[in-house]
């Protein structure tokens, strides 16, 4: 799909009707990709000689589509001149130093996207048309490679009883959603390939979104204040991580933050309650909760559904698809953090390594002035619940937990419940890889010990 969209993309560039070179510094930079000699040169020569830093978000955008090996240079050899680097046709590269300098955007760069991303999808021209409202840099966001939910989320996907999903093995990693006593659960090797679904939990519907570049998977509430947003796949990432769009507003949402990026929702104040969710395997997850739904393999597409085979490659190294403006190497990119942000605590993140956690089954810990404590099972799985000043000191992986004082709880999905019927709440919390996290969150906490 991606080798097809850009072969696309290149041809409809060259089939750009006649400009004259001079007319606009935004015309010029299409004229770079014409076939016509002349109007490439009085194009390099315009763009050169009025040139400011902020042209190179255009340039490097081009290098990606350029139709040719010819073009390629040439565009490169004018960001060389330009800037006064020597980073030859590294397109990551590129991207690095203009998202490290910062040295702003041409004045029509939204315009310039909406007209370049329309030659793969016209419904991408929504998204940037009349310079929208933003809350991230416009050249931050990249093409991931298909068209609008290219990606297809699953919409009110069929369920199975647990009895009836021979086709999952113990150690198949799940993702376990239990909201009011309705327990589901949703299958990585299936959402790999969906990286979406949107469902009635619990007598309420809810967005779930799986980035399989950041190795995350979160679960919102879909309406805010009242008002229902249906989100899909918008195509397009910011700092590798997967942006939704919402269907009334061609709206772009980030995934990481449930709120909206780009668009006529920036600014409302609008931003999707996080619910919890589990990593687990179906093993634990089905012991735990015999009478859970499961996704059936009857999706409606046609995919290689079995464990591992989607991003296969991609989940096998280190490297990243998709470059960022930086990484920490206190880990490596793709080592697992339990993710925590709170909306008692704004503005502070925590990542806990999940190793970490394997080896201390009981964590204390607190973001702003919100205590929790992190039980984590024998599968790995962490759950994460507001301590209210309590201290626990074990529990036995399963369903109960004992607090310094010899008091036992009762270990839920939804809290902990202690002498007296007393609760403490779950509180959300999702597994990322460290370098997606850190991308979105460069200022976040970090325990890894």
């Amino acid at each position: 799909m991606r080798t097809f969209c850009l072969f696309l993309a290149g041809a409809a560039l060259l089939a750009l009707p006649s400009r004259q070179a001079a007319q606009t510094p935004l015309t010029a930079f299409w004229d770079l990709t014409s076939e016509d000699s002349r109007r490439v040169e009085a194009a390099e020569l315009l763009i050169e000689e009025g040139w400011d830093d902020a042209h190179a978000s255009i340039l490097v955008e081009l290098m990606r589509y350029a139709p040719d090996r010819r073009s390629l240079r040439r565009i490169t050899s004018l960001l060389e001149r330009g800037t006064g680097k020597k980073l030859e046709p590294d397109l990551e590269g590129w991207w690095e130093w203009v998202w490290r300098t910062n040295p702003g955007t041409h004045p029509r760069y939204a315009d310039f996207k909406a007209e370049l991303y329309a030659l793969i999808d016209p419904s991408f021209r929504e998204y940037f048309d009349n310079s929208p409202a933003t809350a991230i840099r416009l050249d931050e966001i990249r093409w991931g490679g298909v068209v609008r939910d290219g990606i297809p989320p699953l919409d009110h996907p069929k369920m199975i009883p647990a009895a009836e999903a021979d086709y999952l093995d113990d150690d198949n990693v799940v993702f376990g959603v239990a909201l009011d006593g309705d327990a589901r659960a949703y299958p990585r090797r299936i959402l790999a390939w969906h990286e979406m679904f949107k469902d009635s939990i619990a007598g309420e519907h809810h967005t779930g979104v799986y980035c399989t570049l950041c190795g995350t998977m979160i679960l919102y509430r879909s309406a805010f204040d009242g008002v229902h947003h249906e989100l899909g796949t918008s195509g397009f990432l910011y700092r590798s991580n997967k942006l939704m769009y919402d269907q009334a507003t061609m709206s772009l949402w980030s995934t990481f933050a449930g709120e909206p990026a780009v668009g006529p929702l920036v600014g409302q104040g609008i931003r999707l309650d996080m619910r919890h969710v589990v990593t687990t395997t179906w093993g634990e997850w089905r012991t735990r909760h015999p009478e859970t739904l499961v996704l059936s393999l009857d999706t409606g597409h046609e995919r290689d559904y079995r464990e591992g085979a989607a991003y296969r490659s991609y989940f096998a190294t280190d490297r990243l698809m998709f470059g960022v403006p930086k990484l920490d190497p206190r880990l490596r990119n793709k080592d697992e953090v339990l993710a925590l942000r709170f909306e008692d605590a704004p503005g502070e993140q925590l990542a806990i390594r999940v190793g970490f956690l394997a080896g201390n089954r009981v964590y204390h810990d607190a973001l702003g002035e919100v205590e929790f404590v992190v039980l984590t099972d024998r599968s790995g799985a962490s759950r994460v619940y507001e301590s209210a000043g309590y201290r626990f000191t074990r529990w036995d992986a399963a369903s109960t937990a004992w607090d310094e004082g010899g008091l036992q709880w009762k270990v839920g999905e939804d809290a902990l419940v202690g002498p007296d019927a007393e609760r403490l709440e779950r509180l959300p919390a999702h597994r990322a890889f460290w370098f997606g996290w850190y991308a979105r969150y460069p200022e976040t906490r970090l325990v890894r010990r």
